[in-house]
């Protein structure tokens, strides 16, 4: 009786198509976020309600994720991440038609909670798929696709504003992102290690994931992506109001610029990947949060030339926070694994909503001295949960090779 080998592993395809997965679920979300003040002066609301068409599909993201990684469980993953693309696409084209305020919210939320079904299920099917000492440097790669993603989508939306208007940017972008949905399920090949859980019920779910929060190290690492991603998107959020005001009053275009930063941040979520492949999860995740502290507080300065290298200190830090941290996920989860990249991701994503929006008002009465303190306090609390998993949780590198010995994380 002859058995049937799984299909060779085809890395470059699994690469790209997740990098295209990242590109479209970060440029979907955040590519309204330069338009926060687009929206406040069209629609007659204030700063912090402004964000509503981002914080709500970013809270609505944060609870699909909670059940999609469960849902993948039955259906597989990459049927379940091209919907949740194409979806997304074609509510955001939807959302560049309406002109009542409370429609485009609830569109943009919808957009949220159907591009769950991506991020949830990424991290699962690399962590499948690849083996343990190239884990590292796959998952930096669709960490990097989030920042390109994330870096155009507010590039393109910020510099197609000042050409046309911000319903032909939106109408752009969600049109493009269906065709990067398209290529993505043309070349990610079907899972080889997927095996469905049939007969899988509620109870069987809501035990797995009460399992990884009584866990004694994964709530402390829940506790970084929840901060981090908040402190990441506050500033981005309301740095375009402070910019615009005097005393520098700059264009849509030129503001679009300063996002650009998030080239360090496609560099810095691949050499994360890898560095944490040899050095560990932990020494990396604390490297992040600090450079991300620095670059806060050199946005306190008043001038350009200081708050630009502070946001660019900023992104580097957060995504290598994030990349080291994403692949942690994947090691201490150890059964039940989507069920623990679920939980991981809703923290990450009810940072951003929750934190970004309470920023909002912390702008609105206290101006941006009061944001970057708020800031600084959320990272001091990641920093002490990284430090906590560096001395509790076990070695996390990937193995070493037969013929070299083993240290301590």
């Amino acid at each position: 009786m002859s058995v049937t080998s799984p299909a060779p592993l085809r890395p470059g395809r699994i690469r790209l198509a997740l990098f295209l997965a990242g590109f479209a679920t970060f440029s979907l979300l955040y590519g309204v976020q330069p338009l926060l003040p687009e929206f406040a002066r069209e629609f007659g609301v204030g700063p912090a309600a402004s964000s509503l068409p981002l914080s709500l599909a970013t809270l609505g993201l944060a609870l699909s994720i909670f059940c999609a990684g469960a849902v993948s469980e039955n259906l597989g993953r990459r049927g379940l991440m091209f919907v949740s693309m194409a979806v997304a696409a074609v509510l955001t084209m939807l959302a560049a038609m309406l002109s009542h305020w409370p429609s485009l919210v609830i569109v943009r939320a919808l957009a949220g909670i159907a591009l769950g079904g991506v991020p949830a299920v990424a991290m699962v099917y690399l962590a499948e798929e690849f083996p343990a000492q190239r884990l590292g440097s796959a998952v930096g790669l669709y960490v990097a696709g989030n920042a390109f993603g994330g870096m155009m989508g507010r590039l393109s939306v910020s510099f197609l504003t000042d050409w046309f208007d911000w319903r032909t940017a939106l109408a752009l972008l969600g049109g493009f992102d269906l065709l990067v949905a398209i290529a993505f399920v043309w070349l990610l090949p079907k899972s080889r290690h997927f095996v469905r859980q049939r007969g899988v019920n509620l109870r069987f779910h809501l035990r797995a994931w009460g399992g990884h929060l009584r866990d004694p190290l994964l709530p402390w690492l829940f506790a970084i992506p929840f901060l981090v991603m908040g402190v990441f998107v506050s500033v981005y959020n309301y740095l375009g109001f402070r910019l615009g005001a005097a005393p520098f009053d700059l264009s849509q275009a030129e503001i679009g610029w300063i996002f650009s930063a998030y080239v360090f941040g496609i560099v810095s979520s691949t050499v994360a990947g890898g560095l944490s492949d040899r050095f560990g999860r932990g020494p990396v995740v604390v490297a992040g949060v600090l450079l991300a502290a620095a670059g806060v507080l050199l946005t306190l300065a008043p001038t350009l030339w200081m708050i630009v290298p502070g946001l660019v200190l900023l992104t580097i830090g957060f995504f290598i926070a994030h990349a080291a941290a994403s692949a942690w996920v994947g090691r201490l989860g150890r059964t039940h694994r989507s069920h623990a990249a679920s939980l991981y991701l809703l923290s990450y994503y009810m940072g951003s909503s929750l934190i970004g929006a309470t920023s909002g008002w912390l702008w609105a009465h206290g101006g941006w001295p009061v944001l970057a303190g708020g800031a600084l306090v959320m990272l001091v609390l990641a920093f002490v949960a990284a430090r906590h998993l560096q001395r509790h949780a076990p070695d996390t590198r990937s193995p070493p090779h037969p013929s070299t010995a083993s240290t301590g994380d």
